[in-house]
């Protein structure tokens, strides 16, 4: 039975907050189904955290590329987006998110003639 699922949990981990995924969720509100909502509950939370760690990871590696790209030590490119070099640091490591504003100024920089 469970390899019947098996296309179900493809779908959730390609698609986390996909139209699978949200249907699963709501099924799963109207009724305790025994073994199997823990089941798709934990595969969508599994995916959910995947896809966020991915986006996460790609978040960093722009900021990295962002700096990488300015010529500039990373101490400057700091100063002149408005951050700390060890704020940028945990940006490029990807320990901490950088707001979307922060992101955008970011890439901006790394486009400048400064």
């Amino acid at each position: 039975m469970v390899a019947d699922w098996q296309p179900l949990f493809v779908e959730i981990r390609r698609s986390p907050w996909g139209k699978v995924a949200r249907n699963i969720e709501r099924l799963l509100s109207y009724e305790s189904i025994q073994g199997v909502g823990p089941l798709f509950t934990r595969a969508i939370a599994n995916a959910r955290d995947a896809a966020e760690r991915r986006d996460r990871e790609e978040v960093a590696q722009r900021v990295r590329a962002a700096v990488a790209d300015s010529g500039m030590t990373a101490g400057r490119f700091a100063d002149l987006v408005g951050t700390s070099a060890s704020r940028l640091s945990t940006y490029m490591s990807g320990k901490v998110t950088p707001s979307a504003a922060m992101l955008v100024r970011i890439e901006r920089m790394a486009r400048s003639d400064v």
